[in-house]
């Protein structure tokens, strides 16, 4: 994690959001869906479709919506289409790291337009495993830092079970083991700190610094990937300058 920012990312990750919302919800349903359905309809017994919820709720999904998505994968309402799980690890630009998570309900389509996408910007699909491994599932709570002391952070979120806290420009990044998540997240916001995000995200071990032509062509590899419908999150290890990231979002 040494060098990473995962505001950077979630910053970038917004204005996109902010862009595509009815795509989001549409990739939010359909994590509700295949939660529900493996998992059962309640999200205090069942972790994945808390954070599926959580998740919605982000990106300011109606309740009544959730809720539907909810029924159709408990069978409730009918559900309709069938969404396979599929993983795909490979390089781009530079020798960064990417893994896409997608659920898809045809996956002869979805495979095809993965690889396309790497081999429009030079990059290149590897076998299972190949870059996931450079990878650790945690979780990660984002709390705004004005007003918020190091201690007061640090004492609350490892007293919840936080594995660690640190500061990334003006937000404290909490870090929890991916079961924890929600019961640090509950904590936190009982003793008044604010959440500015929350989730359980794939973070590096390295991280490759990107900048100028290469981050460019890094940002344009992973926003064709981030548009692909059955895509449904994309992690990589490139470390993309501010400015790089402001510039390549239009601000």
């Amino acid at each position: 994690m040494a060098g990473h920012s995962k505001w950077a990312n979630i910053k970038h990750r917004k204005a996109r959001q902010d862009k595509a919302r009815g795509k989001m919800w549409s990739r939010c349903s359909r994590a509700i869906i295949v939660a529900a359905r493996q998992g059962g309809g309640d999200p205090d017994m069942n972790v994945s479709l808390r954070y599926a919820i959580d998740d919605a709720k982000a990106v300011n999904m109606p309740k009544d919506t959730i809720e539907k998505a909810i029924k159709k994968g408990t069978g409730e309402l009918d559900g309709g289409v069938e969404y396979t799980p599929m993983r795909f690890e490979g390089y781009g630009p530079g020798g960064v790291a990417i893994i896409i998570d997608c659920l898809t309900d045809n996956v002869n389509r979805t495979a095809p337009e993965v690889r396309m996408a790497f081999d429009k910007y030079h990059g290149k699909l590897g076998v299972s495993g190949s870059v996931a491994f450079g990878f650790t599932q945690r979780g990660c709570l984002i709390v705004p830092a004005e007003g918020v002391s190091e201690e007061a952070i640090f004492e609350k979120a490892i007293e919840a079970g936080a594995e660690d806290v640190q500061k990334s420009d003006d937000f404290w990044e909490v870090y929890t083991a991916p079961n924890d998540l929600h019961a640090v997240k509950s904590a936190l916001e009982s003793a008044g700190f604010a959440i500015e995000s929350s989730e359980v995200t794939m973070l590096p071990g390295n991280t490759v610094e990107c900048s100028g032509d290469t981050a460019e062509r890094v940002m344009k590899l992973l926003d064709m990937i981030e548009d692909l419908d059955d895509v449904q999150k994309v992690y990589t290890n490139a470390q993309i300058p501010d400015a790089d990231l402001a510039r390549l979002a239009g601000d």
